[in-house]
């Protein structure tokens, strides 16, 4: 009798949130927009791309300008704009670590990497223009929802995800622009963000996914890929791959920055591990 209850229980709970979840996607998946913070040094060539589903992206490229640049400087991502009613300092320096450790992983497959400023390296540069806060209370919900409804896609309470939009230029050693992109996106409710009690938690997820739209933006089309060898040059980013994040995640089914991403800096680990998965745009 309990069984046929919880069998019950747990059809009446998928229905609910399954019909929650599918009117907020009629009422508008991609609810992000670009903005331009005036970050760029030039917006006036961007573009829209019309290939992204969940994310608005616009950017520039200068092809033959790309393939003369070999080797870059990261500078540390800045935040500009609307960053969220609440967020700490704290929680502001999680989010540019984490968006300075996907870029460097998802660009150095095509580009030598300075570990500083330096004559004859490009400059690429971010900011973060948007934080959209994660609503603890309806991660809470979805962690169980999803508990009781197993599956690669995780289910989350209408009104409850964050989002991140951002922007990124690449400049060539003389100051010229060779690429930029203008970015932005939202935790969708039915996707493959996991529900988190940080006020960052979707954004920090969603630095994964605009990392891979600035390498799309700014490596040469016909460039090869680079063999690093035992060196990763990333590693002063921190380690590619938290295990812990992962562990944590299966457990409680909520994600949590802290564990996933990039770690402060006396705490950094400067082993090397696989490639993470590249998110998709």
């Amino acid at each position: 009798m309990f069984h046929k209850k919880l069998r019950s229980g747990n059809g009446r709970l998928r229905n609910l949130v399954m019909a929650a979840s599918g009117a907020a996607l009629l009422t508008g998946c991609a609810s992000a927009d670009v903005t331009r913070s005036g970050f760029l040094s030039d917006y006036s060539k961007l573009e829209p791309r019309t290939d992204t589903v969940r994310a608005k992206v616009a950017q520039y490229r200068n092809e033959p300008l790309l393939e003369q640049i070999n080797r870059i400087w990261i500078e540390p991502t800045v935040l500009v704009g609307d960053i969220g009613e609440g967020i700490t300092e704290e929680e502001k320096a999680i989010i540019v670590r984490e968006i300075d450790r996907r870029i460097c992983f998802a660009v150095s497959d095509r580009f030598e990497i300075a570990e500083q400023a330096e004559q004859g390296a490009g400059r690429l540069r971010a900011a973060a223009s948007r934080v959209q806060p994660t609503n603890a209370v309806g991660s809470s919900a979805s962690a169980v929802a999803n508990f009781f409804i197993p599956g690669p896609l995780g289910v989350r309470v209408p009104g409850s995800t964050g989002g991140l939009a951002a922007e990124a230029e690449l400049l060539a050693p003389d100051g010229q622009q060779a690429a930029a992109v203008i970015w932005a996106r939202d935790a969708q409710v039915v996707g493959t963000e996991s529900p988190s009690l940080s006020r960052i938690g979707d954004a920090h997820q969603l630095t994964g996914a605009f990392a891979s739209i600035v390498a799309q933006a700014v490596e040469p089309q016909e460039r090869e890929k680079i063999k690093h060898g035992d060196t990763d040059p990333c590693a002063r980013f921190g380690p590619r791959i938290r295990p812990e994040g992962f562990v944590s995640r299966f457990i409680t089914g909520l994600y949590t920055p802290s564990l996933s991403g990039a770690r402060p800096q006396d705490e950094e680990d400067t082993s090397s591990s696989p490639e993470p998965e590249t998110p998709r745009p």
